[in-house]
């Protein structure tokens, strides 16, 4: 049996919840989630891996069990808030599973200690303008014009509805995606203030596509590792984000499922596995 703990760590003011899971004198493993979900997306993975790896998963401030920080909530102050929660729970040096929100989160980590990255996985995570699909649209257009009208058009995103919807998009046979995981989401999505600091990253997403150019010298001068894992069908981010890693590592290695936004829904075992094969003991 696989032992989860389920921990908090004052970081900086803030409460930020985690998992951890396997001993900590194994390679540790950090995984970052995304939108609009939280560390329990990696309730199937972590006890595939904790066998071999010190795996540890934070809600991202203002995510699940974690405390909610004020106003204007950005990405830089998110990646600086796990930034320190790194260092307070003695990740020296890690391999870093970025999805989603995810990975403008740990690509910032790459850029400022990249000699604490020993390798990365991203599932769906994006750094190329190419891996952007039109469902950015409405985003696009709040980026442009933070108007109180494009403000209000991005609710739709925090609607139950869609959110059902990003999990169950582009997955073949949608009685393998568990509830679970989108009902806890939006229930998460309903504390005090959630709304406001999911419109306020929104909008705040231009400064991740800002920095892909920064990610991709990274990704060239330093040559991670990189396993990139991908749901295929993802209507968020396109199978061309992937493939791009090759174009500054040449070494990565891309792999495709049959799946969707949400790959480890349905596709936990075979990503798993993929990993134990990528990274070294």
């Amino acid at each position: 049996m696989t032992s989860i703990h389920h921990r908090k760590v004052d970081v900086n003011g803030l409460k930020i919840f985690y998992r951890e899971s396997g001993s900590p004198d194994a390679p540790h493993l950090l995984l970052l989630h995304g939108f609009p979900t939280a560390s329990h997306m990696f309730r199937d993975l972590i006890p595939l891996l904790a066998d071999r790896f010190h795996v540890i998963s934070p809600d991202l401030p203002g995510f699940g069990q974690s405390d909610m920080p004020g106003r204007g909530c950005t990405f830089d102050r998110i990646a600086s808030t796990i930034d320190r929660f790194t260092e307070l729970v003695g990740l020296e040096r890690y391999a870093v599973y970025v999805f989603d929100y995810g990975a403008p989160t740990g690509f910032r980590l790459c850029l400022e200690h990249p000699d604490r990255i020993m390798a990365i996985i991203s599932q769906n995570g994006n750094a190329y303008a190419e891996g952007l699909s039109d469902g950015w649209t409405p985003i696009r257009a709040y980026w442009e014009s933070a108007s109180p009208a494009n403000r209000e058009a991005l609710r739709a995103f925090l609607k139950p509805e869609t959110t059902v919807w990003q999990y169950t998009h582009g997955v073949p046979d949608g009685t393998l995606v568990s509830p679970d995981g989108y009902s806890l989401d939006n229930f998460y999505l309903t504390r005090p203030g959630a709304d406001d600091l999911q419109l306020d990253l929104f909008g705040d997403y231009k400064s991740n596509v800002a920095l892909y150019p920064a990610f991709q010298q990274y990704f060239r001068t330093h040559k991670p590792r990189l396993l990139a894992i991908w749901g295929k069908n993802d209507p968020f981010f396109l199978p061309a984000g992937a493939e791009a890693f090759k174009r500054d590592i040449p070494g990565a290695i891309v792999r495709f499922v049959d799946g969707g936004h949400f790959a480890l829904e349905t596709h936990a075992a075979e990503i798993a596995t993929a990993i134990r094969d990528f990274l070294p003991r």
